[in-house]
C-alpha cells in the first residue's frame, strides 16, 4: 500500500515523466509566532539533521527510545539494500509503550479513550494497560507463542486491537494483522505466508449499527488448510453465537482471567522482527513488509513528537486509522504509546448514528491532533458544514492528513471548517515500507502550502529524479525516491528478498524507488503526482489521475472523483472519469460538459474526460483508499476483477449498469 499525501492544482502544460504542476501562489499559510514559540521542532533541526544523519538519528534514537543493551553501532549498510540500525542494542517495544511510564510515575494517565460505535466506552491508564498486555503475554505463552512465532491479529478497532500487538511484541513473536474487513480467503493466505501459529479476532464487531460477524471467516480459512495454526484466540465483542472447535479456540476473557498480571518482557535485538505488514503488490500476490524494532519506533516516535508537535502531558491525540494498516501500526499501537501520550480510538464509521460522530467525539474528549484521510475530509465536505458547525472544536490545534492525495481544495476546508482557520495541517507522505513519516510540513516552522507534502523530515534524503536518475531541478517533474538509509525503513519481503530487491532497488541503482511521481514547485518543495502507473499516457502526453481528480473536486458541483486511463487506438489512452455530485446537483448535459470544460481551463484541453460518469458511490475498501484498478476494468468493458476487499461489492454492478448507459456526452478528448 502506498500512503501519499499533496495533491495539484495545475497551471501548466504537462511534462515527462509526469504532468508538471504548480501550487497556488496567493495560498500561504507561515506558522503562527505563538505556536512556533512552544514547538518542539525548530528550524535549525535541518542542518543539524543533514549535517551527519547517523548522529543526528543516534541522537533521537538514545533520548526517545530506553534500551536495555545500549547500542554504540548506528548503521550498518555494507549488506545493501538490507539495513542494520541500531544492531548491537536490545530493547522491547512493550516495555517503552508501557511499562517505563507507570516506572515513571505515570501510570494514572490515560493511555486509550476508547468510545465504541453503539456508545459504549473505556478509559484505560497506562497502569490498566501494563495489566492487560502483561496478561495477555502470558495468555500467548501459555498457547506456545514464543518469541520469533508469527501471530495472525483479525480483530476490529477496539483496545484489544492494540493490547494483541503490544502482547506480542512483549514476547518478541512477530504480529501479522490483517484488515477486518479482508475476506477468508486474503486471510488464509497471510496466515500461510507467514506460517502463523495462532489468529487473534473477535465474535465480531459494530459497523453502522449492526454486529458484523468476524470468526467465521477465521473459521472458513484455517478450512482451506492452515496447518501452523494451534489455536483461535477469540475476543468477546458483539455476544453473537459463535461457531467453536473445540481444542482450537479459546476465549480472550478466559485466558487473559487465567494468566497473572505480572510479565517480564523478553529482551530483543535492536533488528529482532516487530511486525509483517501484507500490502497489495502488482503481481496480485501480497508482499509481506518486514519491520524491526529499534530503527522503526526510533522514527515513529520522532515523527509523532515532532510533525504533531505532542505535548504528552496535555494533547489528546486521534488517528482514526484502523490497526489493519500501517497508519494504525505506527500512529496508533505504536508510537503514541511510546511517547506517553493520551489518544482517542473509536470502533465505527463516522455516520453513525449520525454524520456528526466524529465531531462529537472531538468536543467530548476535547481531542488536540487529529490525524485523518483525505477521503473521509472529502466526505465531510460532501455531507456539509452543519455537523462539525454544531460542535465545539476549539480543542483542536494540529490536523493532519495521509492516505491519498489531499485536494487544496479538500485542504482548505479541513483547516477553515476543522480548525477555525488557525491550526496548522501536516500532509504527510509516506508508504507501509517506510514504516514512518518521509516527507511532511513541521508544524511552527514550514509556511504551509495546500495540497504539498513539501519537504522531506530531518535526516530523511528524499529527491526527485528523473529517468537517468539526475536530481530535477525545482520546478521540474520526475520519480520520487530516497537517497540513503532511514531508521524505519521496510528489512525485507517475507520469505521473498529476490522481490524485495526488483521491487524497490532495480529502477535505480542505490536509490529506494517509492513508486510515486512526484514534482518540485519554484521553492524545491514536493507535490506527490500519485503512483507512476496512475500516469496516464495521452496523445503523448503524460497526464497524472490525481492532477485530474483534483481539478473535478475543485468545482462547486463535485464531492468526489476517481479518474482512470482507459485503452484507445486512437490516442494510447483516454481520461474517464467517475463523479459524484454535491446534494441538490442534478445530472445532464451540461453539467457534464461544464466539466469537461472545467478540466480544460485548469489543466489543459489534452486532459478533458472522453466520459464522465455521474455515480452515486466510488469502490473503496474499508479503509477508504479508492480502487481505480476495478474502475479501470469498467471502463475498458473487462470483467471486474476481485472486489473482495471492498466495503461495499454491490457498488461495482451499479457502476458497470450506469456505463452502459447512453454517454451524456461523446466528445473525444480533445
Amino acid at each position: 500500500m502506498t500512503l501519499r499525501a499533496g495533491g495539484t492544482v495545475t497551471k501548466d502544460a504537462p511534462t515527462s515523466p509526469g504532468p508538471d504542476t504548480t501550487e497556488t501562489p496567493e495560498l500561504r499559510f507561515p506558522p503562527d509566532p505563538a505556536f512556533s514559540a512552544q514547538a518542539n521542532a525548530h528550524p535549525e533541526i535541518y542542518a543539524w539533521a543533514s549535517a551527519d544523519p547517523e548522529r543526528f538519528w543516534a541522537e533521537q534514537a538514545r533520548e526517545l527510545i530506553t534500551w536495555q543493551t545500549p547500542f554504540t553501532e548506528v548503521l550498518d549498510w555494507s549488506h545493501a539494500p538490507v539495513a542494520r540500525w541500531f544492531a548491537d542494542g536490545s530493547l522491547n517495544a512493550c516495555y517503552n509503550a508501557v511499562d517505563r511510564h507507570v516506572e515513571a510515575g505515570n501510570g494514572d494517565r490515560v493511555a486509550i479513550y476508547f468510545e465504541g460505535e453503539p456508545g459504549d466506552t473505556r478509559a484505560i491508564t497506562y497502569a490498566d494497560l501494563q495489566e492487560e498486555v502483561s496478561r495477555a503475554a502470558n495468555a500467548l505463552g501459555a498457547l506456545g507463542v514464543t518469541t520469533g512465532d508469527r501471530v495472525a491479529v483479525y480483530l476490529p478497532m477496539i483496545p484489544e486491537a492494540v493490547i494483541a500487538l503490544l502482547a506480542c511484541a512483549r514476547i518478541g513473536a512477530l504480529h501479522s494483522v490483517v484488515f477486518g474487513g479482508f475476506s477468508a480467503e486474503a486471510l488464509h493466505s497471510r496466515i500461510q505466508d507467514a506460517e502463523a501459529k495462532l489468529v487473534i479476532t473477535a465474535d465480531g464487531g459494530y459497523r453502522r449499527g449492526a454486529a458484523v460477524a468476524l470468526k467465521p471467516a477465521v473459521d472458513d480459512a484455517l478450512a482451506k488448510g492452515a496447518p501452523t495454526i494451534q489455536h483461535v484466540l477469540v475476543v468477546r465483542r458483539t455476544g453473537q453465537e459463535t461457531a467453536w472447535t473445540p481444542g482450537r479456540d479459546v476465549w480472550w476473557d478466559e485466558a487473559l482471567a487465567a494468566a497473572s498480571h505480572q510479565h517480564t518482557p523478553v529482551w530483543v535485538e535492536a533488528e529482532h522482527p516487530l511486525f509483517i505488514l501484507y500490502t497489495s503488490g502488482t503481481t496480485g500476490k501480497p508482499k509481506g513488509i518486514l519491520h524491526t524494532t529499534g530503527g522503526y519506533l526510533t522514527q515513529a516516535a520522532f515523527t509523532h513528537l515532532n510533525v504533531f508537535d505532542l505535548k504528552p502531558a496535555t494533547d489528546v491525540y486521534w488517528c482514526t486509522a484502523d490497526v489493519g494498516w500501517v497508519t494504525g501500526h505506527t500512529y496508533v499501537a505504536y508510537a503514541p504509546l511510546v511517547n506517553g501520550a493520551t489518544q482517542v480510538i473509536y470502533e465505527g464509521t463516522p455516520d453513525t448514528p449520525t454524520r456528526a460522530r466524529w465531531w462529537e467525539i472531538v468536543e467530548k474528549y476535547k481531542v488536540s491532533i487529529l490525524y485523518t484521510a483525505p477521503t473521509a475530509i472529502r466526505t465531510c465536505m460532501k455531507w456539509g458544514e452543519e455537523h462539525p458547525a454544531a460542535h465545539d472544536l476549539s480543542s483542536l490545534r494540529v490536523l493532519g492528513s495521509v492516505g491519498e492525495s489531499i485536494n487544496p481544495a479538500a485542504w482548505t476546508w479541513y483547516r477553515r471548517v476543522i480548525g477555525s482557520d488557525l491550526t496548522p495541517i501536516v500532509d504527510t507522505w509516506w508508504q507501509t515500507e517506510t514504516g514512518a513519516m518521509m516527507i511532511s510540513p513541521l508544524p511552527g516552522i514550514t509556511s504551509l502550502k495546500p495540497g504539498s507534502a513539501q519537504t522531506p523530515l530531518p535526516g530523511i534524503g528524499a529527491d526527485v529524479v528523473d529517468d537517468e536518475a539526475h536530481p530535477v531541478p525545482d520546478g521540474g517533474s520526475g520519480y520520487l525516491v530516497v537517497s540513503r538509509p532511514w531508521p524505519a525503513m521496510l528489512r525485507g519481503i517475507w520469505g521473498d528478498p529476490e522481490r524485495f530487491q526488483d521491487t524497490y532497488w532495480s529502477r535505480f541503482a542505490g536509490l529506494y524507488f517509492a513508486g510515486d511521481g512526484a514534482k518540485k514547485d519554484d521553492d524545491g518543495d514536493i507535490w506527490l503526482l500519485g503512483r507512476v502507473d496512475d500516469v496516464m499516457n495521452v496523445s503523448g502526453h503524460r497526464l497524472s489521475t490525481a492532477e485530474i481528480e483534483s481539478a473535478l473536486v475543485s468545482h462547486p458541483s463535485v464531492a468526489e472523483a476517481a479518474v482512470v486511463g482507459a485503452a484507445d487506438e486512437t490516442t494510447g489512452q483516454v481520461v474517464v472519469a467517475f463523479v459524484i455530485l454535491r446534494g441538490g446537483i442534478e445530472e445532464d448535459d451540461g453539467t457534464v460538459e461544464e466539466l469537461r470544460t472545467h478540466v480544460a481551463k485548469e489543466i489543459g484541453p489534452i486532459a478533458k474526460p472522453k466520459r464522465i460518469l455521474v455515480v452515486q458511490e466510488l469502490p473503496k475498501t474499508r479503509s477508504g483508499k479508492i480502487m481505480r484498478r476495478l474502475l479501470r476494468d469498467v471502463a475498458e468493458h473487462r470483467t471486474v476483477g476481485d472486489a473482495t476487499t471492498l466495503a461495499d461489492s454491490s457498488v461495482m454492478a451499479l457502476i458497470a449498469k450506469g456505463l452502459d448507459k447512453p454517454p451524456l456526452t461523446t466528445s473525444s478528448a480533445t
